[in-house]
Protein backbone atom coordinates (compact mmCIF):
# COMPACT_ATOMS: atom_id res chain seq x y z
CA UNK A 1 0.00 0.00 0.00
CA UNK A 2 1.50 3.35 -1.08
CA UNK A 3 0.90 6.67 0.60
CA UNK A 4 0.25 9.73 -1.56
CA UNK A 5 3.21 12.09 -1.14
CA UNK A 6 0.85 15.07 -1.13
CA UNK A 7 -0.98 13.57 1.85
CA UNK A 8 2.21 13.86 3.90
CA UNK A 9 3.12 17.27 2.46
CA UNK A 10 -0.28 18.77 3.27
CA UNK A 11 -0.94 16.82 6.46
CA UNK A 12 -2.26 19.17 9.14
CA UNK A 13 0.57 18.87 11.66
CA UNK A 14 -0.59 21.99 13.49
CA UNK A 15 -4.01 20.49 14.23
CA UNK A 16 -2.40 17.24 15.36
CA UNK A 17 0.01 19.11 17.65
CA UNK A 18 -2.81 21.04 19.31
CA UNK A 19 -4.82 17.88 19.93
CA UNK A 20 -1.79 16.01 21.29
CA UNK A 21 -0.94 18.89 23.65
CA UNK A 22 -4.48 18.91 25.05
CA UNK A 23 -4.46 15.10 25.28
CA UNK A 24 -1.13 15.14 27.11
CA UNK A 25 -2.52 17.66 29.60
CA UNK A 26 -5.50 15.35 29.99
CA UNK A 27 -3.35 12.28 30.71
CA UNK A 28 -1.35 14.17 33.35
CA UNK A 29 -4.50 15.52 34.97
CA UNK A 30 -6.21 12.12 34.92
CA UNK A 31 -3.20 10.65 36.70
CA UNK A 32 -3.34 13.42 39.28
CA UNK A 33 -7.12 13.27 39.66
CA UNK A 34 -7.16 9.51 40.24
CA UNK A 35 -4.17 9.43 42.60
CA UNK A 36 -5.38 9.52 46.20
CA UNK A 37 -3.59 8.73 49.49
CA UNK A 38 -6.17 6.03 50.25
CA UNK A 39 -5.39 3.40 47.61
CA UNK A 40 -2.97 1.97 45.03
CA UNK A 41 -1.42 3.98 42.21
CA UNK A 42 -3.95 4.87 39.49
CA UNK A 43 -4.16 3.06 36.17
CA UNK A 44 -6.79 5.17 34.43
CA UNK A 45 -4.12 7.27 32.73
CA UNK A 46 -2.69 4.12 31.11
CA UNK A 47 -6.10 3.30 29.65
CA UNK A 48 -6.38 6.86 28.41
CA UNK A 49 -3.02 6.54 26.63
CA UNK A 50 -4.24 3.31 25.06
CA UNK A 51 -7.41 4.97 23.76
CA UNK A 52 -5.38 7.91 22.42
CA UNK A 53 -3.33 5.38 20.45
CA UNK A 54 -6.49 3.80 19.05
CA UNK A 55 -7.83 7.27 18.31
CA UNK A 56 -4.72 8.19 16.31
CA UNK A 57 -5.18 5.13 14.10
CA UNK A 58 -8.86 6.02 13.56
CA UNK A 59 -7.87 9.63 12.87
CA UNK A 60 -5.47 8.61 10.10
CA UNK A 61 -8.13 6.38 8.54
CA UNK A 62 -10.69 9.20 8.66
CA UNK A 63 -8.16 11.61 7.15
CA UNK A 64 -7.46 9.34 4.18
CA UNK A 65 -10.92 8.04 3.26
CA UNK A 66 -12.75 9.37 0.20
CA UNK A 67 -15.23 12.06 1.27
CA UNK A 68 -17.30 11.67 -1.90
CA UNK A 69 -18.04 8.09 -0.88
CA UNK A 70 -19.02 9.21 2.61
CA UNK A 71 -21.33 11.85 1.19
CA UNK A 72 -23.24 9.20 -0.78
CA UNK A 73 -23.59 7.18 2.43
CA UNK A 74 -25.41 9.98 4.26
CA UNK A 75 -28.66 8.04 4.83
CA UNK A 76 -26.65 5.03 5.99
CA UNK A 77 -24.99 7.17 8.67
CA UNK A 78 -28.40 8.32 9.90
CA UNK A 79 -29.68 4.75 10.19
CA UNK A 80 -26.46 3.69 11.92
CA UNK A 81 -26.82 6.51 14.46
CA UNK A 82 -30.41 5.54 15.25
CA UNK A 83 -29.45 1.86 15.61
CA UNK A 84 -26.62 2.78 17.98
CA UNK A 85 -28.97 4.83 20.15
CA UNK A 86 -31.64 2.12 20.09
CA UNK A 87 -29.04 -0.43 21.23
CA UNK A 88 -28.67 1.55 24.44
CA UNK A 89 -32.35 1.12 25.26
CA UNK A 90 -32.23 -2.60 24.43
CA UNK A 91 -28.93 -3.76 25.93
CA UNK A 92 -27.44 -0.74 27.65
CA UNK A 93 -26.16 -0.93 31.20
CA UNK A 94 -27.08 1.55 33.90
CA UNK A 95 -24.44 3.70 35.53
CA UNK A 96 -24.94 6.71 37.80
CA UNK A 97 -28.68 6.68 37.17
CA UNK A 98 -28.47 6.70 33.37
CA UNK A 99 -28.47 4.02 30.68
CA UNK A 100 -25.74 5.25 28.32
CA UNK A 101 -23.23 2.42 27.86
CA UNK A 102 -23.28 -0.82 25.88
CA UNK A 103 -21.07 -3.78 26.71
CA UNK A 104 -19.30 -5.35 23.71
CA UNK A 105 -17.22 -8.23 25.07
CA UNK A 106 -14.58 -6.84 27.43
CA UNK A 107 -15.15 -3.28 26.23
CA UNK A 108 -17.98 -0.93 27.11
CA UNK A 109 -18.64 2.10 24.94
CA UNK A 110 -21.04 5.03 24.74
CA UNK A 111 -22.96 4.87 21.44
CA UNK A 112 -24.08 8.50 21.59
CA UNK A 113 -20.45 9.67 21.15
CA UNK A 114 -20.25 7.99 17.74
CA UNK A 115 -23.88 8.72 16.85
CA UNK A 116 -23.20 12.47 16.97
CA UNK A 117 -20.40 12.14 14.40
CA UNK A 118 -22.62 9.98 12.18
CA UNK A 119 -25.42 12.54 12.37
CA UNK A 120 -23.03 15.32 11.34
CA UNK A 121 -22.16 13.27 8.23
CA UNK A 122 -25.82 12.73 7.42
CA UNK A 123 -26.85 16.34 8.01
CA UNK A 124 -23.95 17.69 5.94
CA UNK A 125 -24.90 15.33 3.12
CA UNK A 126 -28.57 16.31 3.32
CA UNK A 127 -27.96 20.07 3.40
CA UNK A 128 -25.29 19.93 0.69
CA UNK A 129 -27.88 18.63 -1.76
CA UNK A 130 -29.98 21.75 -1.24
CA UNK A 131 -27.75 24.70 -2.13
CA UNK A 132 -29.66 27.95 -1.48
CA UNK A 133 -30.00 30.60 -4.13
CA UNK A 134 -31.08 33.30 -1.67
CA UNK A 135 -30.92 31.42 1.62
CA UNK A 136 -32.70 28.39 3.01
CA UNK A 137 -36.26 28.89 4.18
CA UNK A 138 -37.68 27.37 7.33
CA UNK A 139 -39.67 24.89 5.24
CA UNK A 140 -36.33 23.63 3.84
CA UNK A 141 -35.29 22.73 7.37
CA UNK A 142 -38.54 21.00 8.30
CA UNK A 143 -37.51 17.54 7.05
CA UNK A 144 -34.01 17.39 8.60
CA UNK A 145 -35.37 18.86 11.85
CA UNK A 146 -38.11 16.21 11.96
CA UNK A 147 -35.60 13.42 11.29
CA UNK A 148 -33.28 14.76 13.99
CA UNK A 149 -36.14 14.58 16.49
CA UNK A 150 -35.84 10.77 16.71
CA UNK A 151 -32.15 10.58 17.78
CA UNK A 152 -32.70 13.63 19.97
CA UNK A 153 -35.53 11.89 21.84
CA UNK A 154 -33.55 8.65 22.06
CA UNK A 155 -30.70 10.50 23.75
CA UNK A 156 -33.13 12.19 26.15
CA UNK A 157 -34.57 8.78 26.98
CA UNK A 158 -31.24 7.55 28.39
CA UNK A 159 -31.46 10.23 29.99
CA UNK A 160 -28.57 12.39 28.72
CA UNK A 161 -29.62 16.02 28.68
CA UNK A 162 -26.07 17.23 28.00
CA UNK A 163 -25.60 15.19 24.82
CA UNK A 164 -29.10 16.10 23.63
CA UNK A 165 -28.32 19.80 24.12
CA UNK A 166 -25.03 19.45 22.21
CA UNK A 167 -26.85 17.68 19.37
CA UNK A 168 -29.37 20.53 19.19
CA UNK A 169 -26.68 23.24 19.20
CA UNK A 170 -24.59 21.48 16.55
CA UNK A 171 -27.62 21.05 14.27
CA UNK A 172 -28.56 24.72 14.73
CA UNK A 173 -25.00 25.77 13.87
CA UNK A 174 -25.03 23.65 10.72
CA UNK A 175 -28.37 25.13 9.68
CA UNK A 176 -26.85 28.60 9.95
CA UNK A 177 -23.74 27.49 8.03
CA UNK A 178 -25.99 26.02 5.33
CA UNK A 179 -27.40 29.48 4.64
CA UNK A 180 -30.74 29.70 6.43
CA UNK A 181 -32.27 33.14 6.16
CA UNK A 182 -31.68 35.19 9.27
CA UNK A 183 -35.08 36.91 9.47
CA UNK A 184 -37.23 33.74 9.66
CA UNK A 185 -34.68 32.18 12.01
CA UNK A 186 -34.99 35.12 14.40
CA UNK A 187 -38.79 34.97 14.08
CA UNK A 188 -38.72 31.29 14.95
CA UNK A 189 -36.45 31.93 17.94
CA UNK A 190 -38.76 34.69 19.19
CA UNK A 191 -41.80 32.44 18.80
CA UNK A 192 -40.06 29.60 20.62
CA UNK A 193 -39.08 31.96 23.43
CA UNK A 194 -42.63 33.22 23.78
CA UNK A 195 -44.06 29.71 23.76
CA UNK A 196 -41.53 28.64 26.38
CA UNK A 197 -42.52 31.58 28.61
CA UNK A 198 -46.23 30.75 28.49
CA UNK A 199 -45.70 26.98 28.72
CA UNK A 200 -43.23 27.16 31.60
CA UNK A 201 -45.80 26.30 34.34
CA UNK A 202 -46.78 23.16 32.40
CA UNK A 203 -43.15 22.23 31.72
CA UNK A 204 -42.19 22.74 35.35
CA UNK A 205 -45.01 20.48 36.46
CA UNK A 206 -43.88 17.74 34.07
CA UNK A 207 -40.29 17.70 35.37
CA UNK A 208 -39.12 15.02 37.77
CA UNK A 209 -38.08 16.12 41.25
CA UNK A 210 -34.34 15.72 40.65
CA UNK A 211 -34.62 17.76 37.46
CA UNK A 212 -36.31 20.59 39.33
CA UNK A 213 -33.61 20.42 41.98
CA UNK A 214 -30.88 20.73 39.34
CA UNK A 215 -32.45 23.90 37.99
CA UNK A 216 -32.89 25.39 41.45
CA UNK A 217 -29.34 24.46 42.44
CA UNK A 218 -28.01 25.99 39.23
CA UNK A 219 -29.69 29.27 40.21
CA UNK A 220 -28.44 28.98 43.80
CA UNK A 221 -25.80 26.27 44.44
CA UNK A 222 -25.47 27.36 48.08
CA UNK A 223 -29.06 26.29 48.74
CA UNK A 224 -28.02 22.61 48.83
CA UNK A 225 -24.21 22.47 49.21
CA UNK A 226 -24.17 18.87 50.46
CA UNK A 227 -26.76 17.54 48.03
CA UNK A 228 -27.51 18.54 44.44
CA UNK A 229 -25.19 21.54 44.71
CA UNK A 230 -22.21 19.53 45.96
CA UNK A 231 -20.56 19.05 42.54
CA UNK A 232 -20.55 22.69 41.54
CA UNK A 233 -19.67 23.93 45.03
CA UNK A 234 -16.60 21.69 45.20
CA UNK A 235 -15.66 22.61 41.64
CA UNK A 236 -15.73 26.32 42.46
CA UNK A 237 -13.64 25.69 45.58
CA UNK A 238 -11.05 23.80 43.52
CA UNK A 239 -10.87 26.51 40.85
CA UNK A 240 -10.72 29.34 43.37
CA UNK A 241 -8.10 27.67 45.55
CA UNK A 242 -5.74 27.40 42.58
CA UNK A 243 -5.16 31.14 42.70
CA UNK A 244 -2.89 32.74 40.12
CA UNK A 245 -0.02 30.24 40.08
CA UNK A 246 -1.78 27.06 41.23
CA UNK A 247 -0.88 24.66 44.02
CA UNK A 248 1.46 22.63 41.83
CA UNK A 249 1.19 19.30 40.06
CA UNK A 250 -0.09 16.49 42.32
CA UNK A 251 -0.61 19.04 45.09
CA UNK A 252 -4.33 19.76 44.66
CA UNK A 253 -6.40 18.94 47.74
CA UNK A 254 -9.90 18.82 46.27
CA UNK A 255 -8.89 16.08 43.86
CA UNK A 256 -6.43 14.10 45.96
CA UNK A 257 -8.67 14.06 49.01
CA UNK A 258 -11.64 13.02 46.85
CA UNK A 259 -13.81 16.02 47.69
CA UNK A 260 -14.51 16.72 44.02
CA UNK A 261 -16.78 14.13 42.35
CA UNK A 262 -16.22 13.01 38.74
CA UNK A 263 -12.83 14.67 38.92
CA UNK A 264 -11.30 12.58 36.11
CA UNK A 265 -14.23 13.06 33.72
CA UNK A 266 -16.73 15.94 33.80
CA UNK A 267 -14.85 18.11 36.32
CA UNK A 268 -11.30 17.54 35.13
CA UNK A 269 -10.91 21.24 34.33
CA UNK A 270 -11.35 22.08 38.03
CA UNK A 271 -8.55 19.65 38.94
CA UNK A 272 -6.30 21.19 36.29
CA UNK A 273 -6.94 24.77 37.43
CA UNK A 274 -6.41 23.92 41.10
CA UNK A 275 -2.94 22.63 40.29
CA UNK A 276 -1.91 25.06 37.54
CA UNK A 277 -3.85 28.16 38.57
CA UNK A 278 -5.14 31.03 36.49
CA UNK A 279 -2.10 30.97 34.19
CA UNK A 280 -2.62 27.29 33.44
CA UNK A 281 -6.31 27.88 32.79
CA UNK A 282 -5.52 30.67 30.31
CA UNK A 283 -3.01 28.43 28.51
CA UNK A 284 -5.45 25.51 28.28
CA UNK A 285 -8.40 27.64 27.19
CA UNK A 286 -6.07 29.29 24.68
CA UNK A 287 -5.31 25.89 23.16
CA UNK A 288 -9.03 25.14 22.82
CA UNK A 289 -9.71 28.55 21.27
CA UNK A 290 -6.85 28.08 18.79
CA UNK A 291 -8.16 24.60 17.98
CA UNK A 292 -11.70 25.87 17.28
CA UNK A 293 -10.47 28.85 15.24
CA UNK A 294 -8.14 26.62 13.19
CA UNK A 295 -11.01 24.18 12.58
CA UNK A 296 -13.35 27.01 11.58
CA UNK A 297 -10.72 28.21 9.10
CA UNK A 298 -10.68 24.73 7.56
CA UNK A 299 -14.45 24.93 7.12
CA UNK A 300 -14.24 28.44 5.65
CA UNK A 301 -11.64 27.45 3.05
CA UNK A 302 -13.26 24.13 2.07
CA UNK A 303 -13.55 23.56 -1.68
CA UNK A 304 -16.99 21.93 -1.66
CA UNK A 305 -20.26 22.73 0.08
CA UNK A 306 -20.40 19.26 1.65
CA UNK A 307 -16.85 19.65 2.98
CA UNK A 308 -17.70 23.05 4.44
CA UNK A 309 -20.81 21.78 6.21
CA UNK A 310 -18.98 18.70 7.48
CA UNK A 311 -16.10 20.75 8.91
CA UNK A 312 -18.55 23.31 10.33
CA UNK A 313 -20.45 20.54 12.12
CA UNK A 314 -17.29 19.05 13.60
CA UNK A 315 -16.05 22.49 14.65
CA UNK A 316 -19.40 23.22 16.30
CA UNK A 317 -19.24 19.85 18.09
CA UNK A 318 -15.91 20.68 19.74
CA UNK A 319 -16.84 24.31 20.40
CA UNK A 320 -20.13 23.51 22.12
CA UNK A 321 -18.62 20.65 24.13
CA UNK A 322 -15.90 22.97 25.40
CA UNK A 323 -18.25 25.86 26.18
CA UNK A 324 -20.77 23.70 28.02
CA UNK A 325 -18.15 21.81 30.04
CA UNK A 326 -16.25 24.94 31.09
CA UNK A 327 -19.51 26.71 31.90
CA UNK A 328 -20.70 23.72 33.92
CA UNK A 329 -17.41 23.52 35.83
CA UNK A 330 -17.51 27.22 36.72
CA UNK A 331 -21.22 27.27 37.58
CA UNK A 332 -22.27 29.28 34.53
CA UNK A 333 -24.42 26.48 33.09
CA UNK A 334 -26.33 23.61 34.73
CA UNK A 335 -24.47 20.38 35.50
CA UNK A 336 -25.38 18.13 32.56
CA UNK A 337 -22.50 15.64 32.45
CA UNK A 338 -20.58 16.78 29.37
CA UNK A 339 -16.88 15.80 29.02
CA UNK A 340 -14.09 18.20 28.05
CA UNK A 341 -12.75 17.13 24.62
CA UNK A 342 -9.46 15.19 24.76
CA UNK A 343 -9.07 16.04 28.47
CA UNK A 344 -11.75 13.97 30.19
CA UNK A 345 -11.25 10.26 30.71
CA UNK A 346 -13.29 8.04 28.38
CA UNK A 347 -12.51 5.73 25.49
CA UNK A 348 -15.63 6.52 23.45
CA UNK A 349 -15.20 10.28 23.61
CA UNK A 350 -11.47 10.07 22.84
CA UNK A 351 -11.83 7.77 19.81
CA UNK A 352 -14.83 9.69 18.44
CA UNK A 353 -12.96 12.96 18.99
CA UNK A 354 -9.89 11.78 17.06
CA UNK A 355 -12.16 10.49 14.28
CA UNK A 356 -13.68 13.97 14.05
CA UNK A 357 -10.19 15.50 13.89
CA UNK A 358 -9.39 13.13 11.02
CA UNK A 359 -12.43 14.46 9.19
CA UNK A 360 -11.13 18.02 9.56
CA UNK A 361 -7.74 16.90 8.22
CA UNK A 362 -9.46 15.22 5.28
CA UNK A 363 -11.38 18.37 4.40
CA UNK A 364 -8.22 20.45 4.55
CA UNK A 365 -6.22 17.96 2.47
CA UNK A 366 -8.91 17.92 -0.23
CA UNK A 367 -8.10 21.58 -0.97
CA UNK A 368 -4.74 20.51 -2.33
CA UNK A 369 -5.87 17.53 -4.40
CA UNK A 370 -6.16 17.85 -8.16
CA UNK A 371 -9.34 15.80 -8.34
CA UNK A 372 -12.21 15.30 -5.82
Amino acid sequence: MTVDRRFIEHFDWVLLLIVLLISAAGVLTIYSASATPYGPQPTLYLRQIYWIGVGLVVMLAAAAIDLNTLRRLGPVFYVAAVILLLSVLVMGRVGMGARRWVQAGPVSFQPSEFAKVFLIFWLASHLADRPPSSGLRLRDLARPAALLALPFLLVLKQPDLGTAAILFFVAATMFVAAGVRLKPLLALAAAAGGAFFFMWPVLWGSLKEYQRQRILVYLSPESDPLGMGYHISQSKIAIGSGGFWGKGYLAGTQGHLAFLPERHTDFIFAVFVEEWGFLGAIALVGLFVFFVVWSAEIAYRARHRFDMLLAAGVTALFAWYTLVNLGMTMGLTPVVGVPLPFMSYGGSSVVAGFAAVGILMNVRYRRFRIFG
